[in-house]
């Protein structure tokens, strides 16, 4: 299909269109007027992921495209839990906990969207100031009956669960309903039009556009993006040691920089059109790059998204870190670091300590595969105990792409 509106051709051509409700409608009317749209992100921890990032970017190209993007901080459903995705239930939070979570993860959205008072300026809100003021009776009467027992059985965030016999508390069950109401209140206060999400949240997003229809004869529309996979098939987001992190206290900036500069040749095109700005037709000739000049390319994504979620000193100063530390044979400054204090600290401790394994045992099957190197010697003696001396810090590697310093 050939889209009319800037809108949906943008999103097709970063490689950010999966399914639409109705396209030729939506498209119509995005061609037309300035279309308000959302993304909901429940705060279940302090620090958004690039999980994350590419629902923010479904924002970010709206607003290129002339419209409106609505961030929804799940203060609300957070308390439930989405059951999408998820093989058991979700730990409860206290308030205090989602507060300060919602205060951790505000920063990632200032910096990618901008917030201001025009008519395509972003806002940010929390579904609680509403959630939690709703009446249990009144919310049965209200929405209740729109909603059947035998379709939600149907969805796959249900569905999936039951068919594994993992239990689905009742409480979960009620997400989809506080998830299609958020799209009601939206459409009464702000006149959404739009709800974006990835292609797990489809379920959720066509039951708050069949409330609006049922109760207001509103007609609203959904957008989902792919699945996002690296050429390996692996799902995007995790590495051998975890999220990725957007927040600087949740993963330094050098690793950060480092997952992106560490992409497959084969995914550096469709990473360049999902996460950076880069002109289509200088993607296009970066990602047909070959042998050691598609590394300029991996630089060139790392520095774009990097100076995009942690800003351009970070992007930079990662930038010379790697440098120093892959080119002049040096140790840059951004490296992660582990203080041993005067009495030195076994080498498995050090390597589990700096993050680099995820346990002892980890620690001494690499130093066993000769993996770990000390200013540039292998260690193999397990019980190795490190003692940095003076002001300079002893330069620690597992493999060719983790290094850190070992300080006193």
């Amino acid at each position: 299909m050939t889209y009319e509106s800037d809108l949906l051709r943008l999103l097709e051509e970063r490689g950010h269109l999966h399914q639409i409700t109705d396209p030729g409608a939506l498209d119509s009317r995005a061609a037309k007027q300035v279309i308000t749209g959302y993304v909901g992100f429940d705060p279940t921890a302090s620090s958004l992921h690039i999980g994350n990032l590419a629902s923010i970017m479904l924002l970010k190209r709206l607003q290129q495209a002339g419209h409106r993007p609505i961030v929804i901080l799940g203060g609300g459903t957070a308390k439930v839990g989405d059951p999408s995705g998820k093989d058991e239930t979700r730990q409860l939070m206290t308030d205090e906990r989602l507060a300060g979570n919602i205060a951790g993860i505000k920063g990632s959205f200032e910096r990618i969207l901008d917030f201001n008072d025009s008519d395509t300026g972003a806002l940010l809100i929390n579904n609680d100031d509403w959630l939690s003021k709703l009446g249990y009776v009144e919310m049965l009467r209200d929405v209740g009956p729109h909603f059947t027992i035998n379709r939600m059985l149907t969805f796959d965030s249900v569905k999936t669960r039951l068919d594994r016999e993992q239990p689905l508390s009742f409480l979960e069950f009620n997400y989809m309903i506080m998830q299609a109401y958020d799209y009601l209140v939206l459409a009464r206060d702000y006149d959404c039009q739009l709800q974006l999400g990835g292609s797990d949240q489809w379920g959720n997003i066509v039951n708050g556009i069949e409330l609006n229809r049922r109760i207001d004869a509103r007609e609203v529309y959904g957008v989902t993006a792919p699945l996002i996979t690296r050429a390996d098939g692996t799902k995007m987001g995790k590495s051998v040691d975890g999220a990725i992190w957007l927040n600087e206290d949740a993963l330094p900036a050098y690793d950060f920089w480092q997952y992106w500069r560490n992409t497959d040749d084969r995914d550096v095109g469709k990473f360049l059109r999902l996460f950076t700005d880069l002109s289509l037709e200088e993607i296009v000739r970066l990602e047909a790059l070959e042998g050691a000049e598609i590394n300029d390319a991996k630089a060139l994504l790392a520095n774009e998204v990097t100076a995009m979620v942690r800003g351009l000193d970070a992007a930079k100063g990662a930038e010379a870190t790697a440098r120093e530390t892959f080119v002049g044979g040096g140790a840059g400054e951004d490296l992660p670091s582990f203080a041993t204090g005067s009495g030195g600290v076994r080498l498995l401790e050090v390597l589990t300590g700096i993050g680099f394994t995820a346990s002892n045992k980890e620690a001494k099957r690499k130093i066993a595969e000769g993996a770990v190197k000390i200013d540039g010697d292998v260690i193999l003696d397990a019980g190795y105990v490190v003692h940095p001396s003076g002001e300079q810090p002893l330069k620690l590697s597992l493999g060719k792409k983790k290094h850190g310093l070992i300080t006193v």
